[in-house]
């Protein structure tokens, strides 16, 4: 059976119905909206924007994780992120966070801060304090495939099998948590991280698949080479095509979808339920 009910510092959150994770990078580089959000009062309006159009969950992030990508220091990942996560908890203390981050003393800061989630492109793989860290703030933990670093992700992307090859993978680690006592956990696919244009549409296809898992899944597709560069467009000319496959994410078992625009994700994800709706 599905696990649905993520315990989120005493708030639990009913995943049954899909829900909305809206991104706010406040980094310098993020390949759509990077450099937008650095300074703290855009960055605060940002969080205002995504909860006032109805974001259930906000995803911090301070580092870019974007193809080609280079790290940036964990103090700099730090200084960025706890004034917003500080004054979000402030002005709306019921809000959800998540810290988009893959290092574990970033995570024990943040979660000493008020965050609530933890989303970590890397799966542990990068930190090895990562999933012991998780374990002590019990915190849900997203967890998501990738094969390599950002800055490498993309050079060679090689599966045997790339179904059996991430279902290895999820079943491996989800057991390396479970050892270490982490309750819960949602699987994030890893669209656009080590992988061509067919690997992520084969995976979105099949997405329905990992629930053999038991697992909640998290889509994050908004606005990804995956969308434009097939259709020879720009990010900034992805909605369309991010929310029509929105639409496939949903019918194909997503609990959380990843947004950049929260508006249209909301319109997809009501206009879904309706039409569930009408066909039972």
């Amino acid at each position: 059976m599905e696990h649905t009910i993520i315990n989120c510092n005493g708030k639990l959150l009913n995943l049954s119905n899909p829900l909305i994770m809206g991104i706010v990078n406040i980094t310098d580089d993020s390949f759509y909206d990077g450099g937008k959000y650095v300074d703290f009062d855009e960055a605060m309006a940002r969080c205002e924007d995504v909860i006032s159009q109805g974001a259930d969950i906000i995803d911090l992030g301070a580092c870019s994780t974007r193809p080609g990508a280079e790290f940036i220091s964990v103090e700099k990942e730090m200084e960025r992120l706890l004034p917003v996560i500080t004054e979000v908890k402030r002005r709306y203390p019921q809000s959800i966070i998540s810290i988009d981050t893959c290092w574990s003393k970033v995570v024990t800061v943040a979660v000493e801060a008020g965050a609530d989630i933890i989303n970590d492109i890397s799966g542990g793989q990068f930190d090895t304090e990562m999933f012991s860290t998780i374990a002590r703030c019990q915190v849900p933990y997203i967890l998501m495939h990738t094969g390599t670093t950002p800055n490498r992700m993309q050079q060679t992307v090689h599966y045997n099998n790339l179904f059996l090859d991430l279902m290895h993978y999820f079943t491996q680690r989800i057991g390396l948590l479970r050892e270490l006592g982490v309750k819960d956990i949602i699987l994030d696919l890893g669209f656009g991280f080590g992988k061509t244009p067919e690997h992520n549409y084969e995976l979105l296809k099949r997405q329905n698949d990992f629930k053999v898992l038991e697992l909640p899944i998290l889509t994050g597709i908004s606005r990804k080479s995956m969308i434009y560069k097939p259709l020879g467009i720009t990010p900034q000319q992805s909605l369309n095509g991010t929310t029509f496959l929105h639409a496939f994410a949903l019918a194909n078992g997503a609990n959380i979808l990843r947004v950049h625009d929260v508006g249209a994700a909301k319109e997809c994800i009501n206009l879904f339920k309706l039409y569930n709706k009408s066909t039972n």
